[in-house]
């Protein structure tokens, strides 16, 4: 590989990712209200529990831990992370905002001061480093009111509350935040109603419409901050964000092509359809009539959609999937969060995500044929257990073989197959609560916190191997993997 092959663009935005409910802690403080987020137990059953029907939304100390209340303290500790942040040479740090430190119910008039004024610190203390914040709006952390009170994304009234949001954090930090994102991960709603959508399913209701009606409000809502970021904060980048995990069928049989197509279809490209073209695509219309869906649609709504795309798709990406039509339980995945079969090609991590580096340039490139609008990959990373040694070191090397082979699709989808990428942001840069099962051990980032899964430790911070790692492919811009 030339040397002009191994450079990323100058101005790439290395850094690193969090979300406020699993970083911040505080969760009684400052006036915030109560969210989703404040309500999930910890443990390994935690999805389990999300996704039995008739999930009641309420704290219960006697049955679970709920360690996203004091998350890793960054609500008192920003600026020693922060510091932390710049010593590796960050120049962007994806972090969202929690919508109930500004609208502690979510349906208030005026916005909480206490609130606005915190994350005016945060982003003052990034750019005293010049770390460009990455904002997402929306993370996983809905006003526990709006679920209770509306019924979470199926009301069309909460479309009125996220408006009111949006308005206010744009007009508050239109001199401070350059790039944003509506909704994390949207498409998770197709898994995870609970933290995507608001709402846990019934069971003796149909799940299709109500997840695909609460779908179009969010897409009406994304659409609403798109205009209004245009029109605030004129010179700024702001995007839609999704999961995306190529599908793979398990061989060159048709019947498993056109199966591993569909699912593809539905999972990966049908939220993004929307937002970056501004349309409902052929394929999900026939999916609403084979599955009964008919849409509330009001006037206006998809020329709304139409003439507010987003300007840019940022997306995580863990692992791929691998389908096939019929398959068996033993055939499964079943530490693939987004299931599907094994593949026999691909080792796993220590909560069983498959490992595919390749899958990656995968999708650059599928996402950049699509679409053909700029790429930013906002989350990746491996979760895997740490150890501290005697000396006190960390050497977190399976980390750093993960992270640079990653690095190097997508370097590879740049140089080799002309890919358009604005940054990366390398998923709990410091460890952080994991959403998928609430727990500490299973950490990502590059900076270790002395917290545990019962909850013990001091929250002491610790640089590991993979800290000095980063650091010096950031200074690099990528060349020294």
């Amino acid at each position: 590989m030339t040397e002009t092959n191994k450079r990323f663009p100058e101005g790439f935005l290395w850094g690193g990712a969090t979300a406020a409910n699993q970083m911040e802690g505080g969760f009684h403080e400052g006036n915030k209200g109560l969210n989703i987020a404040d309500v999930l137990p910890g443990g390994k059953e935690r999805l389990k529990v999300l996704s039995e029907p008739g999930f009641n939304f309420e704290i219960d100390h006697s049955k679970y831990t709920y360690p996203n209340h004091e998350g890793i303290d960054f609500y008192h500790r920003y600026k020693e992370d922060i510091a932390l942040f710049a010593e590796m040479g960050f120049k962007a740090f994806r972090l969202s905002i929690a919508w109930t430190r500004i609208f502690p119910n979510g349906d208030e008039l005026e916005p909480n001061e206490e609130g606005l004024a915190f994350y005016d610190r945060v982003f003052d203390e990034l750019h005293k480093y010049n770390i460009e914040p990455v904002v997402t709006i929306s993370h996983y952390e809905m006003p526990l009111n709006l679920v209770k009170e509306y019924g979470g994304w199926r009301s069309r009234e909460v479309v009125t509350f996220f408006e009111r949001y949006v308005n206010a954090i744009f007009n508050r930090y239109k001199d401070k935040v350059k790039y944003w994102m509506t909704f994390n991960e949207i498409n998770s709603g197709l898994m995870m109603p609970i933290m995507g959508l608001g709402f846990s399913i019934q069971k003796e209701e149909d799940k299709y419409q109500p997840t695909f009606q609460a779908f179009h409000h969010q897409f009406v809502a994304s659409s609403i901050a798109v205009k209004a970021c245009h029109e605030i904060i004129p010179d700024a980048k702001i995007g839609c964000m999704i999961i995306f995990a190529p599908v793979y069928a398990f061989d060159s049989n048709p019947e498993n092509q056109l199966y591993a197509l569909q699912e593809e279809r539905l999972f990966n490209y049908f939220c993004a359809d929307v937002q970056v073209r501004g349309e409902y695509s052929p394929f999900i219309k026939r999916y609403f009539e084979q599955h009964n869906i008919d849409l509330k649609i009001e006037e206006g709504d998809l020329e709304l959609l139409k003439e507010n795309t987003v300007d840019y798709i940022g997306f995580s990406y863990y692992m791929s999937r691998t389908e096939k039509k019929h398959k068996t339980d033993e055939d499964k995945a079943h530490g693939n969060i987004l299931s599907g079969i094994k593949n026999p090609f691909l080792n796993a991590s220590d909560w069983g995500w498959e490992i595919d580096p390749a899958g990656l340039r995968v999708s650059l490139n599928k996402l950049y044929d699509r679409y053909g609008v700029p790429l930013f990959v906002v989350e990746n990373g491996l979760g895997a257990y740490d150890k501290i040694e005697e000396d006190g070191s960390i050497q977190d090397d399976n980390r750093i073989d993960y992270l640079r082979e990653h690095i190097a699709a997508m370097r590879d989808a740049i140089n080799e197959d002309g890919v358009e990428m604005m940054g990366y942001t390398s998923w709990g840069c410091i460890d952080l609560v994991s959403a998928s099962t609430g727990e500490m051990s299973k950490r990502y980032g590059y900076i270790y916190v002395d917290k545990h899964d019962d909850g013990s430790g001091t929250l002491d911070r610790k640089k590991k191997k993979s800290f000095f790692w980063y650091k010096d492919v950031i200074a690099t811009n990528g060349e020294n993997l």
